[in-house]
């Protein structure tokens, strides 16, 4: 089968289950439920691979057309070129892993069959997103990623507080969604069209200056990236998404959601280029969020807060990327983060399945001998993230941070102080949960076992890919080069590749960047070892907290700062509002008018006795009347 017959059928596939499933899940056993779902990404992610093996160009798939104008013509269009297809095998492939763990994990939910529904409809969406042509398709997707991210959210809606933060999570992304809605607006009102390949075209070739209108189109697509990327100011409601399982958590937070900000910019990279005030405006917001975001999962307990402002951290950093042109470095970065973020998520659900849902670290401890594979794969994780040498975290981020050090100094260095936070509360995650003395309950200590293979083998294969998954960058092997292969992108598909600058530092230098990456990462290793390993020393209760600590701790109050500033003034109007428009005013207009009404016709019913003579006696009286004016206005 061709490209063009292939790309259609990677999106049915999770559609058909989700329609499967939802039609008669709830007459199946779980066990065919999951095989569905489950079934139908692999094959997704199979088909994926062979489009990948057989791509050579950029390929539009026409599927038909909704709105067709003399002056606009709007289709449903597919295009698969080369990031479209390596995201879609992020997608898919992570995604995959991600149902088969959502088996063992889900087994006892009652719910069961409607989450697996919600997961492939979640991946359908998410597909259009990548795969679409245009500027709609892309909206269509990222609404769709939205309203399912509500409903995984909040799965588990008998806890107010999941409702809560499912609608905290949809609420955010409302708003940043209405800036990308006016990003979409200007670019059809300035250029007529919403199609890639054409806005490529009428942008490059213009021989106008399109600096200010590109710097507002920008700005808007910007806003709408940072809600779903959570970026600030629009990113506390990542961190409260943990509130879903903890496989929405994976999936939301490693290969799905949170990425569609980055391939957005990615896409319309020439745009950016061609608007440095928003570029810049990218790199100093992604740098903020970096280093707040990394500075709170300091000391957070929740070993999946812990993990989600880990995510915010690391989507500030590939902002930065993008803020400074290096689209490759980013997307190899949102490649890798997929592989180990996703582990780490799966192995704190694992941790968690096996603690009785337990989630404060505080509680655990000494879990590496009772739970062998997860602690392996979870240290690997780890590691990976931290930036250790030789590992796929350690390839991506520290071209990141290489492409910082051509751009400036002062960029480099906080970069640097952002990856060692990272590096600090995650080794103090690992040591405080895996070593030491178990801090929980009889029962829990008695409950512990390893997850079902269900469970451990999409570990097992996360945390080989979190090892390996550098090699897709390394010079001479597979890709040859990476930024030679996503070039290709822009050289098929949106034209600017002259526009494009890559930066990074070769040859000696470049070394001395990786040996001072390495050195920082073992070090705080071997500081963390010693303090949280070798010593045992446990988080101490929050109340105890001061200084730093405390603010840590608190999440620098953004929940707080935003509740004061914009949930309580909405309460309290909708509160006085509720008084005295709807009860006072609309309450009692509506109620009076039929008050009004009712006495009327009370008034009115007084004339109508019934009986014969007071009918005659008013017929009488109202002729004389008529008399006595015709008499009056003849003669006077």
């Amino acid at each position: 089968m061709s490209v063009a017959q292939l790309v259609p059928l990677i999106i049915l596939l999770p559609l058909i289950g989700a329609l499967i499933n939802g039609i008669l899940g709830k007459k199946l056993p779980k066990a065919v439920v999951g095989a569905i779902a489950t079934g139908v990404m692999a094959l997704s992610f199979g088909l994926a691979l062979v489009v990948f093996s057989q791509l050579d160009k950029a390929v539009e798939i026409d599927l038909f057309t909704m709105l067709d104008t003399e002056s606009f013509s709007l289709h449903a269009r597919l295009l698969a070129d080369n990031l479209s297809v390596w995201m879609t095998l992020i997608v898919t492939g992570v995604g995959t892993l991600i149902h088969l763990f959502s088996m063992g994990y889900m087994k006892h939910d009652a719910g069961y069959y409607k989450f697996f529904v919600y997961l492939n409809l979640f991946i359908f969406a998410m597909l259009i997103l990548v795969l679409g042509s245009n500027y709609f398709m892309l909206f269509f997707g990222w609404e769709g990623v939205g309203i399912c991210s509500y409903l995984l959210i909040g799965f588990w809606y008998g806890d107010f507080k999941n409702t809560v933060a499912a609608r905290k999570a949809f609420i955010m992304n409302r708003v940043g969604d209405l800036g990308l809605l006016i990003g979409l607006f200007l670019l059809l009102f300035n250029f007529g069209t919403l199609e890639y390949s054409e806005l490529s075209a009428a942008i490059i070739g213009s021989k106008v200056d399109l600096s200010t209108v590109l710097c507002g189109i920008t700005l808007c697509l910007f806003i709408g990236a940072t809600g779903k990327s959570a970026q600030i100011p629009l990113f506390t409601w990542l961190p409260d998404a943990m509130a879903g399982p903890t496989p929405v958590s994976a999936l939301i937070h490693a290969a799905t959601m949170v990425t569609a900000g980055i391939f957005l910019v990615v896409r319309s990279n020439y745009m950016f280029e061609l608007a440095p005030m928003t570029q810049d405006i990218m790199l100093y917001i992604g740098l903020a969020t970096s280093i707040v975001a990394a500075f709170i999962a300091m000391r957070q307990n929740d070993i999946k807060k812990v993990l989600a402002y880990s995510t915010v951290s690391q989507l500030g950093m590939l902002f930065v990327a993008l803020g400074m042109g290096a689209y490759t470095a980013a997307m190899f970065h949102v490649t890798t983060h997929a592989f180990f973020k996703a582990l780490l998520f799966l192995g704190s659900g694992s941790v968690i399945h096996a603690m009785s849902d337990e989630q404060d670290i505080r509680q655990m401890g000494g879990l590496r001998k009772k739970i062998p594979v997860t602690h392996i794969t979870f240290l690997i994780g780890t590691l990976a993230i931290s930036g250790f040498p030789l590992l796929s975290g350690f390839y991506s981020k520290d071209e990141i941070i290489a492409h910082a050090f051509t751009h400036g100094t002062w960029l480099y260095v906080a970069l640097m102080a952002s990856a060692a936070l990272t590096a600090i509360y995650m080794f103090r995650l690992y040591f405080v949960t895996f070593h030491g003395s178990f801090r929980g309950t009889h029962e829990q200590e008695h409950h512990l076992h390893e997850g079902p293979p269900s469970m451990t083998l999409p570990l097992i294969v996360l945390a080989i890919l979190s090892v390996f998954g550098g090699i897709l960058n390394l010079p001479g092997i597979w890709l040859h080069n990476m930024a030679h292969w996503m070039s290709h992108h822009f050289e098929h598909n949106v034209a600017g590749l002259n526009l494009i600058k890559h930066t990074a530092p070769e040859g000696n230098l470049a070394l001395m960047l990786m040996i001072a990456a390495s050195v920082m990462s073992l070090a705080i290793l071997v500081v963390c070892y010693l303090v949280y390993g070798k010593k045992n020393s446990i988080p101490v209760a929050d109340a105890q907290l001061k200084g730093w600590e405390k603010w840590s701790a608190g999440k620098l109050y953004f929940d707080e700062l935003y509740n004061f500033l914009f949930v309580r003034p909405t309460e309290w109007l909708s509160e006085k509002g509720s008084h005295y428009f709807e009860s006072m005013f609309l309450h009692r207009s509506v109620v009076g008018v039929g008050q009004l009404i009712g006495k009327s016709g009370d008034l009115v019913r007084k004339w109508q006795t019934g009986r014969t003579d007071s009918y005659i006696l008013w017929m009488v009286l109202g002729l004389i009347g008529l008399v006595v004016y015709f008499l009056i206005y003849k003669y006077y």
